[in-house]
């Protein structure tokens, strides 16, 4: 009986310890398989939620894109600019040619003909001020564009929407 008691009383190593040993290991295991599950199951449950959200998202710009109009709707009229040949500025030997478009609305506009020759004028103007750095490479290009745009618009007060280059020539 005194065996029994001191059985009892002794720790787990003494009382057969493998089976202690046993249920930290397996609880450990079920609470690690239950860690991975519940955060598989967060993930899969947030990708879902983002890709519906990416999707809604793209419908909606289809659908405003499908609802624009045309910029170029209404009364408008295209005037072809008279060539524009000059120097670049900065240099001599360097040369630019224009040759272009404008758009304008026949409401507003009382002579496209003058309008036409002011934007070449304004053309000229500007183009001796750049020099071929700046217009190098299709970012350039595009700057480009953009300055003609912008001053034609501020030129006309509005009367003209854009500047179409037709061709550009550098030697």
């Amino acid at each position: 009986m005194a065996d029994k008691q001191v059985k009892a009383l002794a720790g787990p190593a003494e009382r057969g310890g493998v089976g202690i040993n046993f249920r930290w290991l397996s609880t450990v295991v079920v609470l690690t398989l239950l860690a991975i599950g519940l955060g598989g199951g967060f993930g899969l449950l947030m990708i879902s939620n983002i890709e519906k959200m990416v999707l809604a998202k793209h419908q909606a710009a289809a659908e405003a894109n499908k609802t624009t109009t045309s910029p170029y709707s209404g009364d408008i009229s295209l005037k072809r600019v008279a060539p524009v040949v000059t120097n670049l500025g900065g240099s001599q030997s360097d040369w630019v040619r224009i040759e272009s478009s404008i758009v304008f609305k026949n409401t507003t506009t009382k002579n496209p003909d003058v309008l036409a020759a002011e934007t070449r004028q304004d053309l000229l103007a500007y183009l001796r001020t750049v020099s071929v750095a700046q217009i190098q490479g299709p970012s350039g290009l595009l700057h480009l564009r953009e300055d003609l745009n912008e001053r034609v618009r501020l030129r006309s007060k509005g009367d003209i929407q854009e500047l179409i280059l037709e061709t550009l020539v550098v030697q």
